[in-house]
């Protein structure tokens, strides 16, 4: 239980719904559709959808998206795949002839098709209970009125001035400079695009006036999208992967996103005594560290496009953990992986929800950069994502770029499962971090006794580009402690990440949420 002398929150409890996710205004309407008799599927696609508008620098209809759902009366979990692919027309040869190491993020080329309106809808289609006219409502309300900008969100957006290109900016910023706090920002020209989304499905984002604007947009920056690279977008259901840390299943979405790398870092760390160290000490810091440029290091080397991707069994086998754990030394920091995708921090958005009935879903949502690419469709406005700078340039590589290809995601859903019934529905936002937030948050969980909202408050650090991240509320004897094992610290640029949770009470019958303090957001429950 947390001091209550000091600032902070409690876990949220709560026994016939609940949701948490970055923003409240997200947050209240998924749960009035709960209210409503929607379930949790539908929620998420309330919030998730709103949360566009709201945090418009991080997600919307130009992303991609990626979901496990728990089923009621089930604790099967099942895995949808919202990840679009490159464009047929792909061609980077001209940027391998500059000598580019990868697709640069405002290129068109890092543009691959959009595919989570047709995972929401199929989402909607196979698992929904109201339909997407009820759930796409506040959305398109929001979206047409626009939602007063929040402190986080008004923070990130002055940094980002720049990274809105040509008719981008007349969307996204039609006072000609970013929103302040408690602004209203609106996208009323995407109010219409979710009104025929609600009307008629998929089809009328892929097909038609929509996609011909996308693709109008899209070549006039120079890319080589085509309708039918459009129309034939189509998300798909699959199995998730799983790994196992102190007698605990930890769920994770398959390839192509990073899902194996946060099980092979819980299997290295499981090697270790996590519960004897301190939990915002240099040791544990430090072994979180190295874990990471090892478990990292292997993602580089293996993770892209199911199709493209052989060792998979081996990165999440428990004795190349072992052998791995075997080359970290507690005395001193080694070198990092070579860097092979992002350049810098990346946010998105998650939403975790469940209802009266057991369905849990954890969604997670983005349009990668801060604003993407920085290009939309002039018309509509709709902002495309450019999680095609995940790939690499080099030849022969399992994430080489090529055409209809699927690069390697960094954002992953999870969930929890102990004696075999799921226990949490959960995930940490913060692009590469996010294999790393997984394992920080199931540690503090199971070695130090934290409870939902604790976990995801615990200090963060981050090694990442030769570097380790450590935000403020670490102590300043800890970073020299770390200093002096060899480690480069840095501040990073703004708090590292997000993170959202729903514990299941069974025994109670009892819902217990967390949200992150990092964002603007919060769990909440009826």
């Amino acid at each position: 239980m947390r001091h209550f002398h000091r600032p902070g929150r409690s876990p949220v409890f709560a026994t016939s719904g609940m949701v948490a996710t970055s923003h409240p205004l997200a947050a209240s309407e998924a749960l009035s559709v709960l209210r409503d008799g929607g379930n949790a599927v539908d929620a998420a696609i309330a919030g998730a959808v709103l949360l566009g508008v709201c945090e418009p620098h991080m997600t919307g209809l130009g992303g991609d998206c990626f979901a496990l759902v728990k089923p009621a009366g089930e604790d099967r979990i099942i895995a949808l795949n919202g990840s679009g692919r490159a464009p047929a027309g792909l061609d980077v040869e001209d940027l391998r002839a500059e000598g580019a190491a990868k697709i640069p993020v405002r290129h068109p080329a890092a543009v691959t098709i959009p595919g989570a309106v047709d995972a929401l809808c199929r989402l909607s289609d196979d698992w929904g209970k109201l339909g997407l006219e009820r759930c796409l409502a506040p959305a398109i309300r929001h979206y047409r009125t626009g939602v007063p900008i929040a402190p986080r969100v008004a923070s990130d957006w002055a940094r980002l001035d720049d990274a809105l290109l040509d008719t981008a900016r007349s969307h996204f910023l039609p006072g000609g400079t970013p929103p302040n706090v408690g602004d209203i920002f609106a996208l009323p020209a995407q109010a219409e695009v979710l009104e025929r989304i609600a009307a008629h499905g998929r089809d009328a984002f892929y097909e038609g006036e929509i996609a011909e604007d996308m693709v109008a947009g899209l070549q006039a920056a120079g890319g080589a999208h085509a309708i039918e690279d459009f129309a034939a977008t189509k998300a798909s259901w699959g199995e998730p992967i799983s790994g196992t840390y102190k007698g605990r299943e930890l769920i994770e979405h398959p390839p192509n996103g990073q899902g194996a790398t946060a099980i092979l870092l819980a299997n290295i760390l499981s090697q270790f005594d996590m519960a004897a160290l301190d939990p915002a000490g240099a040791a544990r810091t430090h072994l979180l560290a190295e874990a990471t440029k090892l478990a990292y290091d292997a993602r580089n080397r293996i993770l892209a496009d199911p199709d493209h991707t052989a060792r998979l069994a081996h990165m999440m086998a428990p004795e190349t953990a072992e052998k791995l754990a075997g080359l970290i030394a507690m005395d001193r920091a080694m070198e990092g992986p070579a860097r092979l995708t992002e350049e810098v921090h990346k946010d998105t958005i998650l939403i975790t929800t469940a209802d009266r009935d057991g369905m849990m879903v954890t969604l997670i949502y983005s349009i990668f950069a801060s604003f993407g690419s920085g290009i939309a469709s002039p018309k509509y406005g709709i902002l495309f994502h450019n999680r095609g700078s995940g790939f690499t340039l080099e030849r022969g590589h399992v994430n080489e770029a090529l055409p209809g290809k699927r690069p390697m995601h960094t954002i992953i859903p999870a969930m929890l499962k102990t004696d075999g019934r799921v226990s949490m529905a959960f995930g940490v936002m913060g692009g590469q971090y996010q294999a790393t937030g997984h394992a920080h948050v199931l540690s503090n969980l199971l070695d130090h006794g934290m409870d939902v909202q604790e976990a995801l408050d615990a200090p963060r650090s981050f090694a990442v580009d030769g570097r380790l991240q450590l935000e403020d509320t670490f102590a300043d004897r800890v970073k020299s402690d770390l200093a002096d094992l060899g480690h480069d610290i840095v501040a990073p640029p703004t708090a590292i990440g997000g993170g959202q949770a729903i514990e299941v009470d069974r025994e109670r019958g009892v819902y217990i949420g967390g949200s992150d303090p990092r964002k603007d957001g919060l769990a909440i429950g009826y």
